[in-house]
């Protein structure tokens, strides 16, 4: 009877879930990323640098005893690069048992996109930023729905599970 109960609890908090994208800015463009990735928002703070690092992990930051990868989603994905400032956020989230932080210019809102609103990327995109998993049509604008497990390559996967 508790085994069901517990698949019962599990399956309200997964639905609970569904079609809930946290957006962020950077610069004028708009992302969202699903939030059963994402565990918290905390402001920028001093971050250690690593040395040996790609140049888009900026370095770790201990987080209530946890260190934390952390990474500037502007490098990663190719972006000009700005001072960061009292909007600057980290967004920490969990992809494949580990935890990253992601540095962003602004988080936004928690949106609801039902599946009929989300489309597939245009083909251009799709081989030229495999970041973007869909595309969020929220009323007249468009929100780009990253695919958090493809921000880390496999390997950098890997070293960051035996770094833990």
């Amino acid at each position: 009877m508790s085994e069901v109960s517990e698949d019962i609890l599990l399956y309200k908090e997964e639905d609970t879930q569904k079609d809930k994208f946290l957006t962020f800015e950077l610069g004028s463009e708009v992302y969202g990323i699903e939030i059963k990735y994402v565990i918290e928002i905390i402001v920028i703070q001093a971050i250690s640098e690593v040395p040996e690092l790609p140049p888009y992990i900026k370095g770790i930051i201990n987080l209530r005893g946890r260190i934390i990868p952390v990474m500037d989603v502007r490098t990663r994905f190719k972006k000009e690069k700005v001072p960061y400032n009292d909007r600057t956020c980290i967004i920490i989230v969990e992809i494949e048992d580990i935890f990253m932080g992601l540095i962003v210019d602004v988080v936004s809102e928690v949106l609801n996109i039902p599946d009929s609103q989300i489309i597939a990327p245009p083909e251009i995109t799709r081989r030229s930023n495999k970041y973007i998993k869909a595309i969020g049509k929220v009323n007249d604008s468009v929100k780009l729905i990253l695919d958090c497990n493809k921000l880390l390559e496999n390997d950098e996967i890997e070293s960051l599970k035996n770094a833990n």
